[in-house]
């Protein structure tokens, strides 16, 4: 059966604004139908990278707290924290960068708690069913504690996966860090030496130490210390750095299926996903080139694979801007997608989800 999905776009008459519409999309999905009454409610969002400036504004996030809080609930934003170099690889880097994006208690009206505790290690094995890669997940603890799970997504493009929308906002983000090692442990990238320039730049981004990069020689990768996590290949200007087979990527969206599948089950959720700012990499980098569409709007489920589902087919359906990293691709494939990371395809992550029981990809939109 087809799934409601609640869109509302981004206009906004003069006295009205984008926080009252979100309130109104919130309300009109049906969150007043949730009892959260005295419960803890997480609410799960990217707090950006420092220096990337496409993560959603901490104003969606106190809104959406205000409505938890209007109904009885206990909010609080988190994330869980990174696998790669970066300043959210522990909790006091992570609040701190938090905090510099705007993420405050006092500006989102709730607190802010990192999901898998101080150094990333505080999870909970948490076993579900139907998984061909996994029988139980690694998840940060606070997430587990909570009682009820809202995901609030910045939608965009991602290296990796395709795209990054709500599953992979649970499931990548919900995972500790052994947990996201463990998504990651079959994505192996590789260098082609006739381009690499030997700037180091992959080697200061490599959280493991598994590059190296001899006096005068060019960088290589040991896989035996490799985690996967991708980030050498977001920070490459040469393009000199990719995944070995498509399978990896497949693989990667599979397993982060199966993550969200041990975070949702058993408990209420419900999810929000805004596609503005649709930057072509993950707001995990500490910059973000141009977005490839124009801003499309707010989209509201219960469904998060029906929803991750109508935001593709909106951005797919969107005109190009002009001088994005898209404008030069697209013409020979009009995936927006696929046509920006072509070693992806988003269909895997859907496909999976479909599978593990999360979700339906058919949908009907209504349109607020």
């Amino acid at each position: 059966m087809a799934s409601p999905v609640y869109f509302t776009d981004m206009r906004c008459k003069v006295g009205t604004s984008l926080l009252g519409k979100l309130k109104k999309l919130m309300v009109a999905a049906g969150i007043k139908n949730m009892d959260l009454e005295g419960r803890y409610v997480a609410i799960k969002m990217h707090f950006g990278e420092p220096g990337n400036l496409s993560f959603l504004r901490p104003n969606f996030a106190r809104a959406v707290a205000e409505q938890v809080a209007q109904q009885g609930g206990r909010p609080f934003l988190t994330d869980c924290n990174t696998l790669y170099v970066g300043r959210r690889k522990d909790a006091l880097e992570h609040l701190a960068s938090a905090w510099e994006n705007g993420f405050t208690p006092l500006s989102v009206g709730c607190q802010v708690i990192i999901g898998d505790g101080l150094k990333g290690t505080d999870d909970v094995e948490v076993p579900f069913e139907g998984g061909i890669h996994f029988k139980s997940a690694l998840i940060g603890r606070a997430v587990m504690d909570a009682d009820v799970l809202i995901s609030l997504t910045h939608f965009k493009g991602h290296e990796l996966t395709g795209f990054g929308g709500a599953i992979k906002n649970i499931g990548m983000g919900c995972g500790s860090r052994a947990g996201k090692m463990a998504m990651h442990s079959l994505g192996k990238p590789k260098i082609d030496a006739a381009k690499c320039r030997a700037c180091g730049t992959c080697l200061k981004n490599c959280a493991q130490g598994a590059i190296v990069l001899p006096k005068g020689g060019k960088a290589s990768i040991s896989h035996e210390r490799c985690a996967g996590c991708g980030r050498c290949i977001g920070v490459c200007s040469f393009d000199a750095i990719s995944n070995d087979i498509d399978a990896n990527s497949k693989s990667l969206n599979e397993r982060m299926a199966e993550y969200t599948k041990a975070v949702l089950q058993g408990r209420p959720h419900f999810h929000i996903s805004i596609v503005t700012q649709v930057s072509p990499f993950c707001d995990c980098h500490p910059e973000n080139d141009a977005p490839v569409v124009p801003d499309l709007g707010m989209f509201a489920s219960f469904d998060p694979v029906a929803l991750d589902k109508a935001c593709i087919d909106a951005v797919n359906a969107a005109p190009v801007i002009p001088g994005s990293a898209l404008e030069a691709v697209h013409a020979s494939n009009p995936d927006h997608f696929t046509a920006i990371h072509p070693i992806t395809d988003w269909r895997w992550q859907i496909s999976h989800a479909e599978k593990l029981g999360l979700g339906s990809s058919e949908y009907e939109l209504i349109r607020l």
